[in-house]
């Protein structure tokens, strides 16, 4: 039967790699919903992922696509939305590629304000090279790098991204599927850099290892952590503890957007060589 999404889909390239539960096509699946209903065009869409299971959604998806290098898809997205500013830009990336080796590049991505939509799949490990502790690991958690419990505190992404200069912010979970796919649809809508953490399982990897066991446990365990913001910003620092704070955490509209602003300089710059010259 074909589906209403194949028109998106390398369907001769499926089924894909994924593991039995792992939440990346889920999370794709969000993604291929709203591209459906954004009505994206093939031909001006870019989609550039990282290194790491969820990256590997690029491969799958028939729209002008890059896989990049480890921790870089954020600087190929900046150089192909400078070059086409036309193209709507997007990137797939995970906690490992987009926290740890390309965190500088997703900071510096938010000060700029580049408008680029970065979705970055949260599964709070390193599920393609075996399981070690990544940035989202949570303290006591454990992997192969940590057999004895991550010492280390996690990041909150989505404050360190507003924090940065991202002007839209938001956390979905691959459970609330409908709720994610609108958070995307909106966050690609939106001009400027847009942060979308997609919270996701990884059974193979951290479930063997850390509570709760199984894919359908681990959904769960994301519908029964999932706060909205909107109840969040009504809760106590102890109600929060080990709460996921979901939906549309941050959203500015009149930040100036970084193309315009190197569009500005450029003509200045054109004035005094004409004013000069």
């Amino acid at each position: 039967m074909t589906s209403a999404l194949d028109r998106f889909l390398h369907t001769d390239r499926l089924p894909h790699i994924w593991c039995a539960g792992c939440g990346a096509g889920m999370v794709t699946g969000a993604f291929l919903r709203a591209a459906a209903k954004l009505d994206l065009h093939k031909d001006t869409t870019a989609i550039i992922g990282g290194i790491g299971c969820s990256s590997r959604a690029a491969g799958y998806l028939d729209f002008g696509t890059v896989h990049a290098i480890h921790g870089r898809a954020l600087a190929f997205a900046t150089g192909i939305k400078m070059a086409r500013p036309d193209f709507t830009v997007i990137v797939f990336t995970g906690d490992g590629d987009g926290a740890a080796i390309g965190g500088n590049h997703l900071i510096h991505a938010c000060r700029r304000n580049i408008d680029i939509t970065c979705i970055l799949f949260n599964n709070s490990i390193y599920g393609m090279t075996g399981g070690q502790a990544s940035p989202m690991s949570q303290e006591d958690d454990v992997s192969v790098t940590a057999p004895y419990g991550q010492a280390e505190r996690s990041f909150d992404l989505c404050r360190l991204t507003e924090a940065a200069g991202a002007t839209y912010v938001a956390r979905g979970t691959a459970y609330a599927g409908r709720e994610l796919e609108r958070l995307i649809r909106d966050g690609v809508r939106h001009k400027g850099f847009s942060f979308i953490e997609a919270v996701s399982q990884c059974p193979t990897e951290y479930g063997k290892r850390n509570p709760p066991k199984g894919a359908i446990a681990m959904l769960e365990d994301q519908r029964d952590r999932s706060v909205s913001a909107k109840e969040a910003a009504g809760m106590t620092p102890e109600e929060l503890e080990g709460k996921l704070i979901t939906g549309l955490i941050y959203k500015d509209e009149s930040a100036p957007e970084f193309q315009e602003s190197y569009q500005r300089m450029v003509e200045r710059v054109q004035q005094d060589f004409d004013g000069t010259s």
